[in-house]
């Protein structure tokens, strides 16, 4: 048995900006042996590309493979990863899990803390999010004084996500991808397209502002969002 058990750090990276990765985020993944990351069935992680120029080459390097489907993915695939970073726990190794943005928030690290935390010491690291990031890249306040704001996802069916919608007052509107002609549709619908931004890749060279009705739904990556305001444009 090892002198002492391993610890998971759950670290979030930021929304793409290395300069947006944390003084704390980054002091234990210059320490870690071990570094995992959520990675694509076929092609390089985003959250390591974030950290790549701080990466040692002595540490070892667990890429966590996610196939990019609609729906949820199998449970088998967080049971095979999260024994995988058990392993490594047992051995006495920290592991860092890199997580683009923040890690509790629509990360897919939550099943693996649901499945790991039981069992082995624990440790968030929040990260810059996408909702600030592009808030921040706008110029958008996303809430102020009594407000209140909703994230909703673009993946809703389209009544669901016309329900969400008509009750916010403010919303962030995330993984739009494929679901923006629907998300526009129905913002047309509600008379909200008026009060409508669309942010994609924040923080990074590519980043684009632009509102929502100039916007080509053939062109619209996973990684943007729609900010939305029901009161008009932020005083």
């Amino acid at each position: 048995m090892p002198a002492r058990e391993g610890c998971l750090y759950g670290v979030g990276v930021g929304p793409g900006d290395p300069e947006l990765v944390t003084l704390k985020a980054l002091r234990l993944l210059r320490a870690a042996p071990v570094v995992a990351y959520p990675a694509p069935d076929r092609g390089d992680s985003f959250a390591r590309t974030i950290v790549a120029a701080w990466l040692r080459p002595d540490q070892h390097e667990i890429a966590v493979r996610f196939p990019m489907q609609p729906g949820p993915l199998p449970a088998k695939l967080y049971d095979e990863a999260a024994a995988v970073l058990a392993a490594e726990l047992g051995r006495g190794r920290d592991v860092v899990f890199l997580c683009q943005g923040d890690p509790l928030l629509y990360g897919s690290f939550i099943p693996l803390l649901s499945r790991l935390a039981p069992r082995w010491r624990t440790e968030i690291v929040p990260g810059i999010s996408s909702l600030t990031a592009c808030a921040a890249a706008a110029a958008w306040p996303l809430a102020s004084r009594e407000e209140s704001l909703a994230v909703i996802p673009a993946t809703l069916d389209e009544s669901e996500l016309a329900a969400q919608l008509a009750r916010a007052e403010n919303a962030a509107v995330i993984k739009l991808g494929r679901h923006f002609g629907k998300l526009r549709r129905v913002l047309g619908n509600l008379g909200l397209l008026d009060g409508a931004l669309y942010v994609e890749r924040a923080t990074l060279p590519v980043q684009r502002l632009a509102r929502l009705t100039a916007v080509d739904p053939a062109e619209v990556p996973y990684f943007s969002m729609a900010l939305v305001r029901r009161i008009g444009p932020p005083a």
